[in-house]
């Protein structure tokens, strides 16, 4: 199911050609050619509009690939900032590094192989906004350990959040049906956590947004 009509996401992706840049214009084309999920152009300029909007000068990123996300987000927190990348491939890393080197963004971010979560708990101390894109079955432990690490004020964002309509009917042809109920259940966490008020921005697969505010 689209979420949004692909003409529409065309359009608002048309919209945002300024940031045509080199490396930028190379991973999006590295990722249409392997089949690599990534945000893509119209979630990955939310990411940076949102990390903005509460002067995000530490991002934590859960699930971070090649680098695209953390593109956005390093544009984001400015010189001086920390974008923490995680990923259990190695060769992500190395890919992510060259990317982001060439676009003038490696001072601010630091790569570390291993699962998402159990790596941001060897960081100390709290995040100005945290970004969920991990195996859609790991959303719910990542949300109650991503929750306590917020500043007040700060945000947690997390991609795939209507994982392709089946949030809203019941898919057949849904080849992993945990997913399907992780995210539920992910999405359920959020918006019944006092400490939060969440939205669901419907761009691309479905973006949440929580911003903690006790």
């Amino acid at each position: 199911m689209d979420i949004v009509d692909p003409r529409i996401e065309a359009y608002m992706e048309e919209r945002l050609r300024r940031f045509d840049e080199p490396v930028l214009l190379e991973m999006e084309a590295s990722a249409k050619e392997n089949g690599f999920p990534i945000v893509g152009r119209n979630v990955g300029v939310t990411l940076e509009v949102v990390a903005r909007s509460v002067d995000a000068r530490r991002i934590m990123e859960l699930g971070s690939g090649f680098g695209y996300s953390a593109y956005w987000h390093a544009r984001a927190v400015g010189t001086g900032g920390e974008v923490h990348l995680t990923d259990g491939d190695p060769e992500n890393e190395a890919k992510a590094a060259d990317y982001l080197k060439r676009a003038g963004l490696a001072d601010r971010v630091s790569f570390h192989v291993g699962d998402a979560v159990t790596e941001m708990g060897k960081l100390e101390g709290d995040f100005d906004v945290v970004f969920c894109d991990i195996d859609k079955d790991g959303y719910p432990a990542a949300w109650r350990a991503a929750s306590e690490r917020i500043r007040r004020g700060g945000l947690y964002v997390c991609d795939n959040v209507l994982w392709y309509g089946r949030v809203a009917v019941e898919d057949p042809e849904d080849a992993r049906p945990h997913y399907t109920q992780a995210v539920l259940e992910h999405n359920r966490l959020v918006a019944e956590d006092e400490r939060y008020v969440s939205t669901i921005v419907p761009t691309r697969d479905g973006v949440l947004v929580a911003t903690r505010v006790a």
